[in-house]
């Protein structure tokens, strides 16, 4: 036979009546059946009096989920689990059954189903003494339990050493006063015992504890009880756990690397059950993360912010678009776009916004747009393995980096402003990301999609040194001198190369070679040199002059530099040879210094820059292994290799 346990507050409702009366009439055509309307202990004794087959439990949910559905959306249905792994989810929040009353029918061996009495036709979740099939190597976690209002006690003093009995009284004093504990922490040292309790039995507990103690806190052998409140517990269950080495390491790592403190740890040497206690306020983003990170969620979630919607960022919004789909089917991978801003408006969803419409969701917004708003609104959302992304240019964005890498967000960035700043600067940004545990990448920095900085960081970490870097890394100014021709004059190529959106809007910010200038910084630093802009010398190919005035004023006197090119460009072709705009950086890696350079220089047929097209750029790297220079080549500019490039990042992200 069976026995069918309702919940005597669904069983008493109209609705709940005609429910109850189908399941019923199901049941009994499939064999005899026992109800019982009310508590579960009243069903646990008659199940075991009964010799039941099983027992139904039936209530307001599917069963057992993988986490609370209120705070984790995407938690499900745990369709196997052990009576100890009911009972440890249970005992920490998942108030499915009550596990003292249920003992007999666990101690008899009777499996216990989980039924949804608004959803009979859910499959529900199933107890028993152990999951058939269930393999070793499976998943280590099988749910996520919490109790979302916890305080700790903690009783501590130099006395208590290697004394018998303190334990004792401590529980003693705690039993008496009825306060239940249900976690237990007590230092190796044996200096300290915390407990955690629930909030309104706080008070009473030390009340009861520095009553017990009272001689000894006179003598400060033991310290009065210490109450911390406004905490949480989350336990990770599964016991799989046991079979799986690593998993407090994963969950530490995970918790550490969001900005999650943990205030206790609790694991007891069943590894069944590894509990922590942290700020009530984090409870949401602990669980979150812990979830996706265990595997319980479908997707591993990045939550992506992106600053600057103009050529870079709308084209990165565009890719994301295409690719959230495939790249959730293929790699579980979850862009979730939370916000995204410009300079009049942003908008911001936690739930997320769709890529595709992001111009919409801004044009409808009545958020602020500009970089305070967003740093606030990240702030305040607080949400795990989150990634913010600069698509801007902007000085005021990068000075905002080192406020997000403290809080725990990864950031991603196209702006070389924060790279090629004071070394002081750039050496904080990146030792703050190794502390807190997040990503500061920009490989985009330096030419754009190209895998440059990657590169020089893997010879780094596999023991290489960059010993010469040669390279030619502006796009436009390749551009301006690969296009030079008896027909195409200096002014006329600039020209198109505004025209064609290659240049900036003002030419004179590419002609200058100061965005070369601090790509060569860049690369040198992250060879391993501390250098400064100020330690690069510079070799200006346009007249000082030319840089005054308006960029109409420029464009007009541009052509009385054309003979003078048109004479060093038929001269070099008759020695077969062209000009390129190099950045070059030679050093000694055992001392860090070196000495570095940006120039127009005459290039031989036989050199590697010769041939080098349109908007191409190049890099030459010199280093201990590669006496014979690697040269890494490609598209160095354009807003859809740029933002593939950014994607690359921000997915990096995601892959700790």
């Amino acid at each position: 036979m069976k026995v069918l346990k309702f919940s005597s507050t669904i069983a008493s409702t109209v609705d709940g009546i005609g429910r109850v009366s189908k399941i019923v009439e199901a049941a009994a055509r499939q064999g005899e059946v026992e109800v019982v309307v009310g508590s579960d202990e009243n069903a646990a004794r008659i199940a075991v009096e009964r010799g039941a087959e099983a027992l139904e439990i039936w209530t307001d949910v599917d069963g057992f989920m993988t986490a609370d559905p209120s705070i984790i959306p995407d938690a499900y249905t745990i369709q196997r689990l052990t009576y100890r792994e009911a009972m440890e989810l249970c005992n920490f929040g998942a108030k499915v059954f009550d596990p003292p009353t249920v003992y007999p029918v666990i101690a008899a061996g009777i499996p216990i189903y989980i039924k949804n009495v608004l959803h009979p036709e859910r499959q529900g979740s199933i107890v028993t003494e152990r999951v058939e099939g269930r393999p070793e190597g499976g998943l280590p976690v099988c749910g996520i339990s919490s109790i979302s209002h916890t305080s700790i006690v903690t009783v501590s003093g130099p006395t208590m050493v290697g004394v018998v009995g303190v334990n004792q009284r401590i529980f003693k004093a705690l039993a008496e006063s009825g306060v239940s504990v249900f976690m237990v922490v007590q230092t190796s040292s044996e200096t300290s015992t915390s407990l955690c309790v629930r909030p309104e039995d706080g008070e009473r507990a030390c009340q009861a504890l520095d009553a017990a103690f009272a001689s000894e806190i006179v003598g400060g052998a033991i310290y009065p009880a210490k109450l911390d409140e406004g905490l949480a517990t989350v336990a990770v269950v599964g016991e799989n756990m046991k079979h799986t080495p690593g998993v407090a390491g994963k969950l530490f790592t995970v918790l550490g690397r969001n900005g999650i403190n943990v205030c206790a740890i609790g694991q007891g040497s069943s590894e069944m059950n590894l509990s922590i206690v942290i700020e009530r306020p984090l409870l949401r983003k602990a669980l979150s993360v812990v979830h996706s990170q265990f595997f319980l969620s479908q997707y591993q979630q990045v939550n992506l912010f992106v600053c600057g919607t103009g050529t870079v960022g709308g084209s990165l919004l565009q890719q994301i678009a295409t690719q959230r789909e495939e790249l959730m089917r293929e790699r579980r991978l979850k862009i979730n776009l939370v916000g995204v801003c410009g300079t009049k408006h942003g908008a911001y969803d936690a739930d997320g916004i769709d890529a595709a419409s992001w111009r919409k969701a801004l044009e409808t917004s009545n958020v602020q747009g500009g970089i305070a708003e967003m740093v606030s609104r990240i702030a305040d959302l607080n949400l795990y393995n989150s990634v913010f992304v600069d698509c801007t240019a902007s000085d005021e964005v990068a000075a905002c980096y080192e406020q997000l890498l403290a809080g725990n967000v990864s950031v991603v960035t196209a702006n070389k402003v924060a790279a090629s700043s004071a070394y002081a600067n750039y050496s904080n940004l990146k030792e703050t990301a190794a502390r807190r545990g997040v990503k500061f990448l920009f490989e985009t920095n330096v030419g754009a999609g190209l895998p440059i900085i990657g590169t020089i960081g893997d010879l780094r970490s596999t023991g290489d040194r960059i010993l010469r870097i040669e390279a030619v890394v502006s796009g436009t100014l390749n551009y301006i001198f690969s296009n030079l021709s008896a027909n195409k004059p200096l002014s006329a190529v600039v020209k198109q190369a505004k025209e064609l959106g290659y240049s900036e809007p003002d030419p004179r910010l590419d002609l200058s070679g100061k965005d070369v200038l601090r790509k060569l910084v860049i690369l040198a630093r992250e060879s391993g040199y501390r250098v400064e802009m100020d330690d690069i010398r510079q070799e200006s190919f346009l007249p000082a002059d030319f840089f005054e005035g308006d960029t109409e004023t420029f464009l007009r006197r541009l052509p009385e530099l054309d003979a003078d090119f048109e004479q060093r460009r038929q001269k070099l072709e008759a020695e077969g040879k062209r000009l390129r705009f190099v950045a070059t950086w030679e050093g000694d890696p055992d001392k860090g210094t070196g000495t570095g350079s940006i120039a127009l220089r005459e290039i031989a047929e036989d050199h590697p820059f010769y041939n080098l097209q349109g908007t191409n750029n190049i890099v030459s790297l010199t280093t201990a292994r590669y006496h014979d220079p690697m040269l890494i080549q490609g598209y160095g500019a354009g807003a859809a290799v740029t933002a593939a490039g950014v994607f690359a990042d921000v997915m990096r992200c995601a892959n700790f």
